[in-house]
């Protein structure tokens, strides 16, 4: 295989190319990245403005083996591929992510709309991004620097870019593209009502669009959010090589040791990617009294690198998020001991900004009441039950060829049945 079709490969597994945020055409990427390039060097002699990122170019004046990684993963990157050629450029690209709200495109091929991703899309690929990518100290920089971009995305200011022209996020095409007949929104309004970027990405449906199925039937389990089935998989494991291919769930990684670990080993876990125009909110599977929640913070733009480019590289690296990245845990014990303990699993991807969970630990919740929600960025979700739980799914498993692409799987809406209870 040429270098460009392994680059191609790498590229195709990345999750922004998967959700659809970053363009699937990677010509596109780089002609973002010229761009850039160009930006770069006119403002060469502008000053940091983000606290976050000059922590972060301190960490690495202190660092030197992350310097040398980071450093390394730069060189690395193919001569013909780069706008970022030293750690300077580099600070100066995430200052300017700070405060910048993407825009839309109804073009995929063209569309790039994870600005993080596609600064690392590259850098990604290569050994020392591997290494850089997986370090706690940088790993904790960069969620700083989401967390300060976030808070942009929350502010009024980035709401400019809700508008109905051709690179608005309520232009007609977007309209149709990301469902927004589905949601509650007024058009006479400021930007149809939302306040900030953020409120239009976790924005709520209208109730009538996700009715929950057969509400008075504990045994009728629906999904927890909107996307597509990654996989199923049953007899899941206390711990296994998750970097692996055809072993990707390791209980103890995913729930973080927790007291809960056991109740779960031999069960089953239901996988699901959420892309950009899907809804980011979800919901409860099932009713019953919430035992414990708790954010676990993560890694976010770390590959597992083992998959390279095989055909299920896109399911592997669902696995190994679930394992590793930040994500949320809610867990929700049944009134009926034959379902017992469910776990619902919101993960965040690169971009991730937030996960916010909106229960807390003693509610009483009924199937479908809302859980929480995510903000700008990439996100998948784990469902996880006891053994001899289910009786049986009634959404059909992904077919074994459809694993390279998350997002090809069988769809899925929330609050819509996904499987009977024993």
């Amino acid at each position: 295989m040429s270098h460009e079709n392994t680059l191609d490969a790498r590229y195709r597994r990345l999750f922004g190319y998967r959700a659809g945020y970053l363009p699937r055409d990677r010509r596109s990427l780089d002609a973002w990245h010229q761009d850039l390039k160009h930006h770069l060097q006119a403002n060469a002699a502008a000053p940091i403005r983000s606290d976050a990122v000059r922590k972060l170019a301190a960490l690495l004046e202190e660092n030197a083996i992350l310097r040398m990684d980071v450093s390394e993963m730069i060189a690395q990157v193919p001569p013909p591929h780069h706008s970022i050629h030293t750690q300077a450029e580099l600070l100066l690209a995430l200052d300017l992510i700070t405060k910048t709200a993407p825009l839309y495109n109804e073009d995929p091929h063209k569309r790039n709309a994870f600005p993080m991703s596609s600064l690392f899309a590259y850098m990604m690929m290569t050994p020392a991004g591997f290494a850089a990518f997986r370090d706690r100290e940088f790993n904790r920089a960069l969620k700083d620097i989401l967390q300060e971009w976030c808070q942009y995305l929350d502010s009024p200011e980035s709401a400019h870019v809700l508008n109905e022209d051709r690179y608005g996020w309520l232009s007609q095409f977007a309209y149709q593209d990301m469902k927004l007949y589905e949601f509650a929104f007024n058009r006479a309004e400021p930007h149809w009502g939302w306040k900030s970027f953020n409120d239009y990405f976790h924005r709520e449906l209208r109730k009538e669009a996700r009715p929950i199925a057969s509400p008075d039937d504990p045994k009728v389990i629906v999904s927890a959010n909107d996307g597509n089935i990654v996989t199923i998989a049953r007899n899941v494991q206390r711990t296994s090589r998750f970097w692996l291919k055809g072993e990707p769930f390791s209980l103890a990684d995913m729930l973080n040791r927790s007291e809960y670990v056991d109740l779960f080993v031999g069960g089953y876990v239901f996988q699901s990617f959420l892309s950009g125009a899907n809804y980011h909110r979800w919901h409860a599977p099932i009713e019953g009294v919430v035992r414990d929640t708790h954010i676990v913070n993560g890694l976010m733009f770390s590959e597992a690198e083992s998959a390279g480019p095989d055909p299920s590289a896109g399911t592997l690296s669902e696995g190994y998020d679930a394992c590793v990245n930040t994500r949320g845990l809610v867990f929700i014990e049944s009134p009926d001991p034959r379902i017992g303990m469910v776990c619902v699993m919101p993960i965040g991807i690169t971009e991730i900004s937030s996960v916010t969970i909106s229960v807390k630990k003693g509610d009483r919740v009924a199937k479908g009441d809302e859980l929480g929600y995510f903000s700008y960025g990439g996100s998948s979700l784990c469902l996880l039950f006891q053994p001899g739980a289910i009786d049986h799914f009634t959404v059909p498993a992904p077919p074994p060829q459809l694993g390279g692409d998350a997002s090809s799987g069988p769809a899925i809406q929330v609050n819509a049945q996904i499987a009977v209870a024993r």
